[in-house]
């Protein structure tokens, strides 16, 4: 179902319902019917307006359905009402759907640990639902007791539960932090791939990095974090890190899980976003992207657009790079041409280009500087390759000198072997 509402939605109803579709049948469901309507807004009690819900009670029963799934996030009250009008059939809305699928992907500890703290957190207004029966009893007198006893217990277990989760998620930032500082500190450069789920992030993170990524033309095929090292062209190392992928109307629960995970984009210092630009709501898609990161505090990274799945486009990698181009232009206007790379990720199309690319970003993130290392820190010299650039290298008496560009956060390691151009 759906209405004229949207929290962080830029995509259609149309489409908005067909990605419905889509998260139910990852899910495990078998779509059989969909049904829509327009509200300027939602009924308080029922979401849907009362012809509507009418309609809606012929249509579960014509199908013989047992569960109603809406596309925008249901009140407590709202669920059990809706679920009193369709006869006992199961109702949920996106978020609990998308919490659904998130379980059952979550392979880590970290994973599963983010999963079931943001279901505990969509849960927790929602138990009193499950003590709906007492209602009969009336007010009064005959209300208290038992049931409500229970009802608090269940609310304390809750908070005790989400309270643990949240000490073990902040063990895992903790961590995390800890390995990016010791990443800071080795100077390493840091990437991450962003991008609509499906796009091709996880296929294009195995055509770069042979990472054994798992990837599927499912949502949310990948859940948890994956980080490999890669050589660039022109010299140097970076690491490559795969992340969940974005979607619509991203519940604010999963957002909040997911910080420890989320805040690895936060350091890195480039982004590359990933668009099907087969899809016909590419732009839409893009948009919400866009808007996700800018809520995280993350609108002014660099960006690269990398334009995927350009083998659907043309048999050829000739013809589906001419032809992808001007498809990138008409979808995403805005984005400048020298940050546009079309690739395809399930072919290997355009890796190449992607690299370099991304070399040229980094420089730009680099600094320039003449050092000359004595021949006894030749390990100076390696972390110069590894994570430098090296435009020019001599063999002198008292060391090597190198000319070229390194990272900023690496300058005080090599401070005390500056010379003079």
């Amino acid at each position: 179902m759906e209405s004229t509402r949207h929290i962080g939605g830029t995509i259609p109803i149309k489409e908005s319902i067909e990605e419905l579709s889509q998260l139910a049948a990852t899910a495990g469901a078998e779509v059989l019917a969909t049904l829509t309507q327009r509200l300027e807004h939602p009924s308080h009690s029922h979401y849907i307006g009362k012809g509507k819900l009418e309609e809606l009670v012929i249509l579960k029963d014509a199908t013989e359905s047992n569960l109603v799934i809406f596309d925008d996030e249901l009140s407590p009250n709202q669920q059990r009402e809706l679920e009193r009008a369709l006869g006992g059939a199961k109702v949920i809305d996106r978020t609990a759907l998308i919490l659904d699928i998130f379980a059952s992907r979550a392979q880590t500890h970290e994973g599963r640990i983010q999963v079931e703290l943001a279901q505990m957190e969509y849960l927790l207004p929602r138990l009193a639902g499950q003590w709906s029966h007492l209602e009969r009893l009336g007010g009064g007198i005959g209300t208290r007791g038992p049931g409500e006893s229970q009802l608090e217990t269940d609310r304390r277990l809750v908070r005790r539960s989400i309270s643990h989760l949240k000490s073990e998620l902040e063990d895992v930032r903790r961590h995390r932090g800890l390995i990016r500082r010791r990443r800071r500190v080795r100077g390493v450069h840091q990437v991450a791939l962003v991008g609509y789920t499906n796009a091709g992030k996880s296929t294009l993170m195995n055509a770069l990095a042979q990472a054994g990524v798992t990837a599927e033309s499912k949502l949310f095929s990948t859940l948890d974090p994956t980080t490999r090292a890669i050589s660039l062209p022109r010299g140097g190392e970076l690491l490559l890190t795969d992340t969940v992928g974005f979607i619509q109307k991203l519940p604010h629960q999963l957002v909040a899980a997911f910080r420890a995970t989320l805040e690895e984009l936060k350091e890195a210092d480039l982004l590359i976003h990933v668009v099907d630009i087969t899809y016909s709501m590419a732009t839409a898609q893009y948009q919400t992207v866009l808007q996700v990161l800018g809520e995280l505090g993350l609108g002014e990274k660099t960006f690269i657009v990398a334009g995927n799945k350009a083998d659907k486009i043309e048999a050829s990698e000739k013809a589906a790079q001419s032809h992808g181009a001007l498809i990138m232009k008409s979808v995403l206007p805005s984005v400048p041409e020298e940050d546009l790379v079309i690739v395809s990720a399930a072919k290997g199309w355009g890796m190449g280009r992607l690299l370099e690319c991304i070399s040229v970003k980094l420089e730009g993130t680099m600094s320039a500087v003449t050092v000359q290392i004595p021949y006894d820190a030749g390990r100076m010299v390696e972390l110069f390759r590894r994570y430098g650039s090296i435009e020019q290298q001599k063999y002198r008496a008292a060391g090597t000198l190198i000319k070229g560009k390194i990272p900023e956060r690496l300058l005080h390691r090599f401070s005390q072997y500056f010379v003079a151009n």
